[in-house]
């Protein structure tokens, strides 16, 4: 559990700055999910179901004007930065988890 702020940029505009704090890179990552799935809901207001794949995740992230994380680091009292790639892979990390989680489910029944 490393205490995580994610800085987000949507827009070339420095007023569209905005940051949020989670308690784990995890946490962290899903938040990412959210702002895009937040994001798809206000391109399809009467879509009742939204659906995507980590492509169009990534193609977001990437078309986002800035997007970093600041990692605790207990070792050093200090908080660590990271980029766009690296979220991707931390991302990348938490779907597939995700997704082996369900297929054990689903193998259990």
């Amino acid at each position: 559990m490393s205490h995580t702020i994610l800085l987000v940029q949507p827009g070339p505009m420095p007023h569209t700055r905005t940051y949020s704090d989670y308690e784990s890179v995890n946490e962290c990552m899903e938040g990412v999910c959210k702002i895009y799935e937040e994001h798809l809901k206000k391109r399809n207001p009467n879509t009742p179901t939204i659906t995507y794949d980590i492509s169009q995740l990534f193609d977001f992230v990437d078309r986002l004007t800035d997007l970093s994380c600041l990692v605790y680091q207990k070792s050093t009292n200090t908080y660590a930065p990271y980029n766009k790639d690296w979220i991707k892979e931390k991302i990348y990390d938490l779907l597939r988890r995700a997704a082996s989680g369900r297929n054990e489910l689903s193998q259990d029944k």
